[in-house]
């Protein structure tokens, strides 16, 4: 995954004022109006960080949103459970993820969401955390996500998480 490859000219960056948000349209409104209205008023509280995909010409193609929080020991299954510590555990969440609906279809996604869990994965030399876990907005976006290993959180039928130790060795796997 370190070697996620756009299209020549493309580039990911940290969202600032400069960029055009109100062109993008993910084909989920409230992704959509996320992005258009809270992304960079969240990340500049410190809340979360939002990079996005931009094309050639500077246009918004996708992006993703990370923060971190914390899940309560007993919200994660059995076998994970019994051998951390009985407390609130920190967390890297994919809070908000879109790709442009003039782009899907195309594996942009599956490389965008590389690159997110990249950087997890880097962040996590810094600042330790269990899984990463994320919300769906729907059953179609459930599905796009457990393509990639992430598993229901007991309980929680639309809240997905993945490992760390999973993420590690999909990162060891993609050098």
């Amino acid at each position: 995954m370190s070697g996620v490859q756009f299209p020549t000219g493309w580039r990911i960056e940290m969202l600032t004022k400069s960029h055009n948000r109100r062109g993008f349209r993910s084909g989920q409104e409230v992704v959509d109006r996320w992005l258009q209205q809270s992304a960079l008023q969240s990340q500049n509280k410190q809340l979360t960080t939002t990079k996005v995909l931009l094309d050639e010409k500077g246009k918004i193609v996708g992006y993703y949103s990370l923060a971190t929080s914390q899940v309560d020991f007993s919200d994660l299954p059995p076998a994970i459970a019994k051998s951390i510590p009985h407390r609130q555990l920190p967390v890297a969440v994919l809070a908000w993820f879109g790709i442009d609906e003039s782009f899907q279809g195309k594996g942009l996604g599956k490389r965008l969401l590389a690159t997110a869990l990249r950087d997890c994965h880097e962040a996590s030399q810094t600042f330790a955390f269990i899984a990463i876990v994320l919300d769906c907005v729907d059953e179609s976006a459930k599905n796009f996500y457990q393509q990639f290993s992430f598993t229901e959180l007991p309980g929680y039928p639309m809240r997905l998480y993945l490992p760390f130790k999973l993420l590690d060795l999909m990162m060891v796997d993609a050098n």
